[in-house]
């Protein structure tokens, strides 16, 4: 398959304007349910609380981070267009780059200024589509705990006016920690996807005030089911 980077300029509504190439949606709509038996069979995976993911309008999805699988575990119970911010160094690594791409993820430097795929994610959830952020900026703590979330899902969804779908994995360090090569498998893993989060400004409260706020709130929310 021929992936490009090319973006269409013309607008269309609810998230289905042109963006860079992934899998088709339909055969995205197919593999989703198959990744999720996988991942039932691999790590015997649960979804709790998926009646809180919204089925339509823009939204961020923030989670801690605790494996390289991860966008695909925490994608896999929204059934609707999804994209992912990743590492953007993954994308250079043999078969993890090129499943990134194929799934709808976009390369952020963790420690750049690239602009583009901020603009690139903006654009998306003002057309109604969902945005899978991790806030810690890369996996958390060997042990499981999370480190401090960065400010930018909460300034994305200031800026956008989109709310928040706060998730927590819990067992992922056990599943794929920085000290193995490959997965262990048999691992008990939980995808905990919590009630919306409305980000709120507080009156003459500057942004960078309240993304600070706001991100330890909903820091206070994901960790509070690990």
């Amino acid at each position: 398959m021929n992936i490009t980077t090319s973006v269409e300029q013309t607008p269309r509504p609810n998230g289905t304007r042109r963006y860079p190439r992934t899998l088709p949606q339909p055969v995205l709509n197919v593999l989703r349910p198959l990744v999720a038996v996988l991942s039932r069979t691999l790590w015997r995976i649960r979804w709790n609380g998926t009646q809180n993911i919204p089925t339509d309008g823009g939204v961020i999805i923030a989670a801690n981070h605790q494996t390289y699988v991860d966008p695909f575990w925490v994608g896999a119970a929204v059934k609707r267009p999804v994209r992912f911010l990743a590492w953007d160094a993954a994308f250079n690594w043999p078969i993890v780059g090129l499943l990134l791409k194929l799934f709808g993820a976009w390369p952020l430097q963790l420690e750049g200024s690239d602009p583009g795929p901020i603009r690139l994610s903006l654009r998306w959830i003002r057309d109604g589509g969902a945005v899978v952020i991790f806030p810690e900026g890369g996996r958390g703590n060997p042990d499981g705990s999370m480190k401090k979330f960065k400010a930018g899902a909460v300034r994305m969804a200031l800026e956008a006016g989109v709310p928040i779908l706060p998730v927590t994995i819990r067992g992922g360090e056990r599943v794929w920690p920085n000290t193995r090569r490959f997965p262990r498998l048999g691992v008990r893993v939980e995808i905990t996807y919590h009630p919306i989060f409305h980000v709120e400004q507080c009156e003459s409260e500057d942004t960078r005030e309240c993304a600070r706020r706001e991100s330890e709130r909903l820091s206070a929310i994901v960790r509070s089911s690990l």
